[in-house]
């Protein structure tokens, strides 16, 4: 039996609305607020746009604006979010590095995308964490491996044990999605084709609709079918047991060397000045401090990693050059399916 909080739907619709409500709110009146105007070298200078290089709604998007709203009250000016999705968020990622250093335009960046995403791409295309002003790293999602109820499959090792002709969905071509089951299936020596959608509410639906076998999700966007016994949870893609999915084994228990999980952090324009990536971080310290944040972390399954911004850097850096190694030893391509 999975164990879980309960109410969880609930609170999260709760905290996702009061979120929206609050930027909506603060961008309506931010032309008031602040002492940026016309104050200045003086920190803010008015709104503060956050860019998510995600859709609205999903896990990225929910905990900008769930952030937007707190740093909104702590720093007097509004922060409305906006979103640019595209390119597994490097469209997003690319805008933000086109703006001026000055603490105005910020970014929820996600992990995948600089530690994932580079062994996709060309070169030129790939982003790298330390053209940016990292201001402070916040949380980590898991994966989970999840399939129809319908299906056969109860267990991973169900899986493994019908061998190939698997087809198994991803989020994405260069996602942590992806990378997890490409190194599983590998290392199972199951035979299974990649099929790539663009997120993960398109990737659930698929697996509802047994479109493919299997998939691996963030688990806040899979919980509500998990709980409703519409998907099973097979295995998780985290270092240790996820604390909100105790009976379900991961990947390392069941004797699979793959570690992926998402991590997002806030991040700046390169040149941004000391002083307010500073300002900013203290700011985004006093939100993770308050009972509403903390509520939305556990509404949304979600473990803090509210590290330092060396830290991050390189935490993402060393993943890299890890999923590097692996992706050369066990001669997978992510930028083609299997």
């Amino acid at each position: 039996m999975i164990q879980l909080p309960s109410g969880r739907n609930v609170r999260r619709g709760a905290v996702s609305a009061l979120a929206v409500t609050a930027t909506l709110s603060a961008a309506a009146c931010g032309g008031n607020l602040g002492g940026g105007a016309g104050g200045g070298d003086e920190f803010p200078q008015g709104p503060i746009t956050m860019l998510v290089g995600q859709d609205a709604g999903g896990s990225t998007d929910l905990i900008a604006r769930a952030l937007a709203e707190g740093a909104s009250e702590e720093l007097g000016v509004a922060m409305p979010v906006e979103n640019a999705p595209g390119a597994n968020g490097a469209l997003a990622a690319n805008q933000l590095a086109e703006e001026d250093p000055n603490g105005q335009h910020l970014m929820v960046i996600n992990a995948s995308l600089t530690a994932i995403t580079p062994l996709a791409v060309s070169d030129e295309e790939a982003v790298d964490i330390n053209d940016y002003e990292v201001v402070t790293g916040v949380s980590r999602d898991d994966y989970v491996l999840v399939t129809a109820a319908a299906s056969d499959y109860d267990s991973l090792q169900d899986v493994v044990d019908a061998g190939g002709g698997l087809k198994f969905g991803t989020t994405g071509v260069g996602t942590g999605s992806q990378l997890a089951q490409e190194l599983l299936f590998e290392q199972a020596g199951v035979d299974g084709t990649a099929v790539p959608f663009t997120g993960g509410s398109p990737t659930l639906t698929a697996v509802l609709g047994e479109e493919v076998d299997v998939a691996a999700v963030q688990l806040g966007e899979a919980i509500a079918q998990i709980e409703a016994g519409e998907l099973v949870p097979l295995v998780t893609f985290s270092e240790d047991t996820n604390q909100y999915l105790p009976d379900v084994p991961t990947a390392v228990e069941e004797g699979y060397e793959v570690r992926v999980s998402q991590y997002r952090a806030v991040v700046a324009p390169a040149g941004t000045p000391e002083e307010v990536v500073e300002e900013l971080r203290t700011a985004f310290t006093a939100v993770f401090e308050t009972d509403s944040y903390r509520s939305f972390n556990e509404d949304n399954l979600l473990t803090p990693h509210e590290i330092e911004p060396a830290q991050v850097t390189e935490e993402w850096t060393g993943y890299l050059e890890e999923y590097r190694g692996m992706v050369e030893e066990y001669g997978i391509d992510l930028s083609e399916e299997r």
